[in-house]
């Protein structure tokens, strides 16, 4: 089976979770069946493994509509006879739908979120457009794969897209089983930042200039570390990581003095997952899986969020490491917080089962096969 998948940005080097996604989706299924990427000329293909990639696509913001493209990826698809052809999202479904109109190939979109709901959670005015060509593309598809069961369920039900077309294929991690250093990590990062070992990690980490994610590290600094300085003789250290931070708001500095460190953007981002005793999630807007959650429950690391932040998540797989709180209710998150600090729990096996890459590329290319 020969699948060509068209991921619309720059992929590798991956930092934000959509790239990691394409990213380790494309690494695993690429063991399993024959797979060719598509993507922007700035991917840096020495990273590819598993696959081939092809930089074909212009990095300007043209390359959504650049109609040169299909009669580029036309001649691919039917010289090396492709049977399926992936999109990433749904932006490039007109081109999309034209190969398959054209050509044997069928159509796969491989869905994030729900966009259009996305942006209308951020107060863009042209979501109803957005909302009508995301509606069209995933009809056309011959198969759309669903991050989650609630969004698949709203396609199903609002959009009125074929139940039989639609597939739960999740973000994914790539450990199979709880990981055996995490208090060596521990170690490693207070050593970094000069913090004591035996004190609580929280952390926080995300692309900072995403709106989302700015409102959630205000909400941090504002609502839920004033309320954890109140407790007396509770020793903690807030750990910030992402880049993106607005100038104006001066690496932080201002809060040195009040437990949190600003690590900024890390390199190795697992070791920060798997140092924390708590990742705190109290994301209220921009719809769609965080990805951050599924990772840190991977890594053994309990997740404290709100409602909205755990969209998209499998809680019956995640025991007790998915503690869920009301939006905005600050008082009964950092209850939950303390509640939850030193709580020797572990991430039950199943979890591994449903968020493992290995098992979702082998579901995917069960789901192609039939």
């Amino acid at each position: 089976m020969h699948v060509l998948s068209i991921a619309p940005y720059k992929v590798l080097p991956y930092q934000s979770g959509g790239q990691k996604l394409i990213a380790l989706f494309n690494e695993h299924l690429g063991k399993r069946c024959r797979l060719t990427v598509v993507s922007t000329r700035n991917t840096d293909t020495r990273l590819v493994k598993q696959y081939t990639l092809l930089p074909l696509m212009r990095q300007s913001v043209v390359r959504y509509a650049d109609i040169s493209l299909y009669f580029t990826l036309r001649s691919i698809i039917v010289e090396q006879q492709v049977d399926y052809l992936m999109i990433e999202h749904p932006y490039m479904g007109w081109l999309g739908w034209l190969l398959k109109k054209t050509t044997a190939v069928k159509l796969v979109v491989h869905t994030h979120n729900i966009e259009f709901e996305r942006f209308r959670s951020l107060n863009k005015p042209w979501w109803p457009l957005l909302k009508f060509y995301e509606t069209w593309v995933l009809r056309k598809a011959d198969k759309v794969f669903c991050i989650s069961d609630e969004d698949k369920q709203y396609m199903i039900r609002q959009l009125r897209i074929s139940a039989d077309r639609c597939y739960d294929i999740p973000f994914g991690i790539t450990q199979d089983t709880i990981p055996s250093d995490k208090q060596a990590c521990k170690e490693q990062v207070a050593a970094l930042h000069g913090i004591r070992k035996d004190q609580p990690i929280f952390l926080f980490n995300g692309q900072l200039s995403y709106p989302p994610n700015l409102d959630a590290l205000r909400v941090i600094l504002n609502e839920i570390n004033p309320l954890l300085q109140q407790q007396a003789g509770f020793a903690y250290t807030i750990m910030i990581c992402g880049k993106g931070l607005p100038e104006e708001m001066n690496a932080l500095q201002a809060y040195a003095s009040q437990n949190v460190v600003n690590a900024g953007f890390v390199d190795n981002i697992d070791l920060y997952f798997k140092a924390a005793d708590l990742l705190l999630n109290p994301v209220i807007t921009g719809g769609g899986v965080k990805t951050k959650l599924i990772e840190a429950i991977g890594f053994n690391t309990t997740v404290v969020s709100t409602q909205s932040g755990a969209i998209g998540c499998d809680r019956h797989v995640c025991g007790d490491k998915l503690v869920v709180v009301e939006d905005t209710n600050w008082q009964d998150f950092v209850t939950k917080v303390i509640a939850n600090t030193g709580k020797p729990v572990n991430t039950p096996s199943v979890f591994y089962q449903q968020y493992y890459w290995g098992n979702i590329a082998d579901k995917v290319v069960n789901v192609l096969s039939h």
